[in-house]
């Protein structure tokens, strides 16, 4: 018998990705965001947020899918990934959800174009509904890390 757990439903494109909701330290709307030379194309710098600097990362960007001008449904999902805070832009993040882990399913290789190793499993809704489930630690690979931490400093 799985655990229930309680998860944010995101969207990038017509797909739905989910992260726990304990690992969500907050939702923001799109907020200036400062830009820092010599990172990743997919860092987009950083903000300020109630006075603590945090490395902004497009989703789009690092899972190399087609980038899109930001709306009013874009969306910020500050995160902790390995000990530091990390924002996700996303284009909307709009649920939350309970999921039984006995629902989330090892992941195909490629989903959306996404590798697997980014992707925790995939969980069924239901009969026609998915939901992709992020690996956040592999979302940043160590080195990655390493740089954004230079970056707060």
């Amino acid at each position: 018998m799985g655990e229930d757990i309680k998860v944010i439903v995101f969207k990038l494109g017509s797909e739905e990705y989910g992260i726990e909701v304990e690992k969500v330290q907050t939702i923001e709307r799109m907020l200036p965001i400062t830009r820092v030379p010599r990172t990743f194309t997919f860092v987009k710098g950083v903000i300020n947020l109630r006075g603590v600097v945090i490395p902004i990362i497009d989703l789009r960007g690092r899972f190399n899918l087609p980038m899109v001008e930001y709306s009013e449904s874009t969306r910020i999902i500050i995160v902790a990934v390995n000990d530091m805070e990390v924002g996700f832009i996303v284009d909307s993040a709009n649920d939350v959800i309970d999921l039984n882990t006995d629902q989330i399913e090892n992941p195909p290789e490629v989903v959306g174009g996404i590798k697997a190793k980014y992707l925790q499993g995939v969980a069924k809704i239901n009969e026609e509904r998915l939901l992709i489930m992020l690996n956040l630690s592999e979302v940043l690979n160590k080195n990655e890390i390493i740089q954004l931490e230079s970056i707060e400093d």
